[in-house]
């Protein structure tokens, strides 16, 4: 994100292609960004960065390990996907929580469709056929899902890791850290992408307060403030999480209490109000 009085010349505030991006002296007040595009090297100066590069960028890699700390669950299975140019199952989001493990049926379009079970992180992509996901899907969804449910050619498998993880505090001098950059929920909740769109909610509203209004403790609180939602959506995230996957250290116990949890949550109008309300997104 560029400021105003950047460096940038007019009509490049977008640039495409960059290679070797680096952060540089992000505690002045007037933080760059270098890059390397067709073989020459860049910089842009800005008032403030904006650090809306993904959990691989580097603007979280640019803020001093001692001025900071990352808090992490890695959990252990993932979510082996299917994308296929079929209609879905049903309308409506579907989340089973099966003997054999987790799955979900949702939906892209009315003729494409995404599906999803829990596989241990040791299993290979190779080992499953399109045929063995289909019939695993069918199995862990159960006989009404499957009776309505078209099976097709892969147009995309994967294996993706389950990890919460949020890195704190999500401002450093003149960089402002937003979405993955800062944090990773495990997709149980759907909460990625709305997280993203919270925490560029927020950095408007400090970098406005500060460049219109003068106000510096716009941008001060800004961590403080997108981090309490960034926790309670981790919060939300890891309890869906908890509830929906068998985990290798559960037992009899952990089973009855995922049982008595969700007959709670069909049988009750304040439990499916709160799954509501979180799920669709808490007000920012």
């Amino acid at each position: 994100m560029v400021s105003p009085g950047s460096t940038c010349p007019p009509g490049k505030a977008h640039v495409s292609g960059a290679e070797d991006v680096a952060l540089h002296d992000i505690e002045s007040d007037a933080p760059s960004v270098t890059f390397r595009r067709d073989g020459r090297v860049e910089r842009v100066t800005a008032r403030f960065i904006a650090g809306c590069d993904g959990f691989h960028g580097p603007s979280r890699k640019a803020i001093p390990a001692s001025a900071g700390r990352e808090v992490e669950r890695v959990y252990p299975f993932g979510w082996l996907g299917i994308l296929a140019d079929v209609p879905p199952c049903n309308h409506e989001l579907i989340y089973a929580n099966h003997e054999r493990g987790f799955a979900l049926a949702s939906m892209r379009s009315k003729t494409r469709s995404r599906y999803y079970i829990d596989v241990p992180l040791t299993e290979r992509i190779e080992d499953w056929s399109d045929e063995r996901l289909w019939d695993e899907l069918a199995v862990r969804l159960g006989p009404e899902a499957a009776a309505n449910m078209t099976r097709g050619p892969a147009l995309e498998k994967s294996i993706a890791p389950l990890r919460s993880y949020v890195f704190e505090p999500m401002r450093h001098g003149s960089l402002l850290l937003c979405g993955d950059a800062a944090h990773i929920v495990p997709p149980t909740g759907a909460k990625g992408l709305n997280l993203a769109a919270s925490d560029v909610h927020y950095a408007v509203e400090a970098l406005r307060g500060y460049f219109l209004h003068r106000d510096n403790d716009a941008v001060a609180t800004y961590s403080a403030r997108a981090l309490k939602r960034v926790w309670k959506c981790e919060r939300f995230s890891w309890t869906l999480t908890k509830l929906m996957h068998r985990f290798p250290e559960d037992g009899p116990f952990e089973r009855a209490m995922q049982l008595a949890e969700l007959d709670y949550i069909a049988s009750s109008d304040a439990a499916q109000a709160s799954i509501a309300e979180n799920y669709v997104g808490l007000p920012v």
